[in-house]
């Protein structure tokens, strides 16, 4: 089996498309389980935030694997092959494993650098494990995948290089608006996304802030973490009369605030005398607020797509490179491990055989020899392990070393046929080596 990857993102496909492909709530594990379903398919992990959508799975071959993840996610879509294939990248076996440390780094994101993805697959991962769809192989890569993040985080600027989405918006925001320090604002959603965005917003000082989510309970919460105030959903339109800023992330298959809204909060201000314009940041996919509303006057719109271009460029040069070192030497030490992994099995097999061997040497002995006394059987069954150890030690620790190099699984096939051990034992020992459970996420 062999990692694939196959997806789309900001980097490959425009804004409107990435809207059309986003795979939220229960969407997310309907492909789940047809993905796993796939003949190809052994084990898949799925990561849809708002700027990508990509299915990694452990496949069995490379062609069958690309067409029935491209197909499987054109059915879920609703979006056409034929529209979907250009926007497409496949990543296979190392090439797989490097994208994925990339954007666990950050290296991939819309704004270079940014936290969140972090959070984003270890979701991802949470999800797969929930629905049994990640096992050895992906969980193992995945958990890597955050340590790899993490490191990065950790030994480089790279926190410093690259903005969250929120804090771009809300620096596009105040060149509007002026200063946000001591406005009112309004956040809709209360999922990850919003919960940044409003804790951002408690940190930068806004006067007020009220939540609006369909479950009140998870708009309560949020809202008393940031010491502001909680509203239904069905009270959008007048919270959205009652602010200046108003931050939407909702998860949601349509539209939540229309252009008619708006108008109707434009008519309220301008009743008011007030001149500031309304800002609105759009951070969802697909997105929560219509895009005409673009067009009215006293309204600056902030998405996705104009968070794109601002944020062309915000990393620093060093701390890429740095990241990009990492991001190398990580997958080289992956990909020795699990070379490694995949040899340890025929060592088990061969050491388990040379056991056998004096076992069955050893009763032969016993039964032709039967006047043998224990001290002496002892010594003779010491004697024959020590040889047959001796003899195994070269070749076991030989194929070790030399399973990191290019080809390195062919030595492990050289050693079953050289010592003529069963081709399934090696498979068997993997099975009984495997957790019962599959580790969870640090």
């Amino acid at each position: 089996m062999s990692v694939l990857a196959v997806g789309l993102s900001h980097r490959t496909a425009e804004v409107s498309l990435l809207e059309r492909v986003s795979v939220t709530g229960q969407a997310q594990e309907a492909l789940l389980h047809d993905l796993i379903a796939a003949e190809p398919v052994g084990e898949a992990v799925l990561l849809s935030t708002c700027n990508r959508v990509e299915v990694y799975a452990d496949v069995d071959r490379f062609h069958g694997g690309v067409t029935e993840l491209g197909n499987l996610l054109s059915r879920h879509t609703g979006v056409p092959v034929s529209e979907l294939t250009p926007c497409l990248y496949v990543h296979y076996e190392d090439r797989a494993v490097q994208h994925l440390f990339s954007v666990a780094c950050g290296l991939d994101s819309m704004v270079v650098g940014e936290g969140q993805i972090l959070g984003q697959i270890k979701a991802a991962l949470a999800l797969a494990q929930t629905h049994g769809t990640a096992g050895r192989v992906l969980n193992e890569l995945t958990q890597q995948a955050l340590r790899v993040g993490k490191r990065a985080h950790t030994e480089t600027g790279i926190d410093q290089a690259g903005r969250s989405l929120m804090t771009v918006g809300l620096a596009q925001a105040e060149l509007s608006m002026g200063p946000i320090e001591g406005c009112r604002a309004l956040v809709v959603g209360a999922g990850s996304m919003s919960a940044l965005a409003a804790k951002t917003l408690h940190r930068e000082g806004v006067g007020h802030i009220v939540v609006a989510n369909r479950t009140y309970e998870r708009a309560e919460h949020l809202a008393e973490s940031v010491a502001g105030r909680a509203v239904p959903m069905s009270a959008l339109p007048d919270a959205l009369g009652s602010v200046d800023l108003v931050v939407s992330c909702t998860g949601a298959a349509g539209l939540v605030i229309g252009r008619d809204e708006i108008e109707a909060v434009l008519a309220a201000r301008r009743e008011r005398g007030v001149e500031q314009p309304l800002v609105l940041i759009d951070l969802a996919l697909p997105r929560d607020i219509d895009s005409g509303v673009r067009d009215l006057d006293g309204v600056v719109l902030i998405d996705l797509e104009l968070l794109a271009e601002v944020s062309a460029g915000t990393a620093g040069e060093a701390d890429v490179d740095l990241v990009r070192k990492i991001v190398c030497e990580e997958v080289a030490a992956f990909a020795t491990a699990q070379q490694a992994q995949q040899v340890a099995p025929t060592v088990v097999a061969l050491r388990s055989m040379g056991s056998d061997v004096v076992r069955a040497e050893l009763d032969r002995l016993s039964g032709r020899v039967p006047e043998m006394d224990d001290r002496v059987r002892a010594e003779v069954e010491q004697t024959v392990r020590r040889v047959v150890d001796k003899l195994l030690h070269a070749p076991t620790v030989r194929v070790k070393q030399l399973a990191g190099e290019p080809g390195g699984s062919s030595y492990a096939d050289a050693l079953r046929m050289l010592f003529d051990l069963d081709p399934g034992t090696p498979e068997v020992v993997r099975r009984a080596d495997a957790p019962d459970a599959v580790e969870g996420v640090a």
